[in-house]
């Protein structure tokens, strides 16, 4: 069975930085084009960020010039780093790995939440 696993979550003020970090098995992490979405209470899971193994990335237009996504292939593991933190940004955030038509593969962590207080 693979396992993401998701760390760093917590409770932070309006306007201040955190780091959450995904742990994943090394051959998914290597060829699975790895993520972070996001779900706050009675909304939908959403996207954050995406990251592909060469390090190419896309965000949400919510995110933008604030949160930054990042791998260490070394590690096998996936960060974001989220600055200015806002109020709206309250949510459990997830990891996913994607395979893609290719391996036709979703795999999603156990999420980690993460409060912004104003």
């Amino acid at each position: 069975q693979v396992q993401l696993v998701e760390s760093g979550g917590g409770l932070v003020q309006s306007g201040g930085s955190l780091r959450i970090s995904c742990v994943a098995p090394g051959n998914i992490f290597a060829r699975y084009v790895m993520g972070w979405y996001r779900q706050a209470p009675g909304n939908q899971r959403e996207l954050v960020a995406t990251i592909l193994s060469g390090g190419r990335t896309t965000y949400a237009d919510s995110v933008k010039g604030r949160f930054l996504i990042s791998r260490d292939n070394a590690k096998n593991t996936l960060y974001l780093h989220m600055n200015n933190l806002k109020p709206e940004d309250t949510a459990v955030y997830y990891c996913q790995a994607d395979g893609g038509l290719f391996f036709d593969r979703v795999y999603w962590g156990q999420g980690t939440q993460v409060t912004v207080s104003s």
